[in-house]
């Protein structure tokens, strides 16, 4: 994988664990690492703007310093853009190998909260994207991704095994599937047939889509389970004892407003308490 890892940081506890996380990232892969952060200089002159400016820029070195110190060996490197946050990412993600964004903390009702910068640069990024959370460490768990046999994306799945690879972890494949539409109008012994059919069919489907990439990966010991019900809900609830999520997003060709995260990737960012990786593909 060839670029760079960036992480977005504005000094908060989010872009500073996404900054943590960046960095030991940029060390698996042997890739630079950059920090950038976006700050829009006012049109006009403003009073105290450039002392808030010199803030910005201390603030920024002392954190470069720290990650420099924190993963010896890997180039750090930082940056101010004089751009919108949304826009200098988005910008940044079309040279980068992955762009880390941090998250914040749970809500008890609506689960981790999602900024809408945030959410703009998932819809929109070229590269993989990853969500830290502010205050959660990555687990010892596997490498969790969800594969959808109906659009299988090699983009995900190389994103996967990767990361699995890197981090001498397991890789767990998880597929959702349900039953086709109208058999619960069926008695339950058809009903019982028909299931084991398509599901049948549906774990060769599997095993088939994963042969390359075990071939690829020899060393990454994979496990892929079938699972019958809603993949939003399915995949966050196998999310459980991840230390990485990894999901896909269809890349659509159409204006970027109506780029859409899609239901499961929706569902992981909001829900899922280890570090998610959004992968484009299409």
């Amino acid at each position: 994988m060839t670029g760079s890892v960036v992480v977005g940081f504005d000094g908060s506890p989010e872009s500073l664990a996404a900054a943590e996380w960046a960095a030991r990232e940029a060390q698996r892969r042997g890739l630079p690492l950059r920090i950038l952060q976006a700050w829009p200089l006012p049109k006009r002159d403003v009073v105290g703007s450039d002392e808030s400016y010199r803030h910005v820029r201390s603030q920024l070195a002392a954190r470069e310093a720290a990650l420099r110190a924190l993963v010896p060996g890997v180039e750090v490197s930082s940056a101010t853009e004089s751009a919108a946050p949304a826009e200098a990412l988005e910008a940044a993600a079309g040279s980068a190998a992955v762009l880390v964004l941090g998250s914040r903390g749970l809500s008890t009702v609506r689960g981790f909260l999602v900024g809408s910068v945030s959410q703009e640069v998932l819809r929109r990024a070229a590269c993989p994207v990853v969500l830290v959370r502010a205050g959660e460490e990555e687990p010892d768990g596997p490498v969790t991704v969800g594969l959808d046999l109906a659009h299988p994306a090699d983009p995900v799945l190389a994103f996967a095994f990767e990361a699995a690879a890197l981090r001498s972890a397991p890789l767990r494949v998880v597929h959702v599937w349900s039953p086709p539409a109208g058999s619960e109008h069926m008695s339950y012994g058809a009903i019982g047939g028909l299931e084991g059919e398509v599901s049948g069919d549906e774990r060769a489907d599997l095993s088939e889509a994963l042969e390359s990439w075990r071939a690829r990966h020899p060393e990454v010991a994979v496990t892929a389970d079938l699972v019958r019900g809603r993949p939003a809900v399915e995949l966050v609830d196998a999310a459980a004892t991840a230390r990485l999520l990894v999901v896909g997003r269809r890349s659509h060709h159409r204006p970027l407003r109506h780029h859409h995260l899609g239901p499961v990737a929706h569902a992981a960012i909001h829900h899922v308490h280890c570090p998610v990786a959004v992968v484009p593909y299409g």
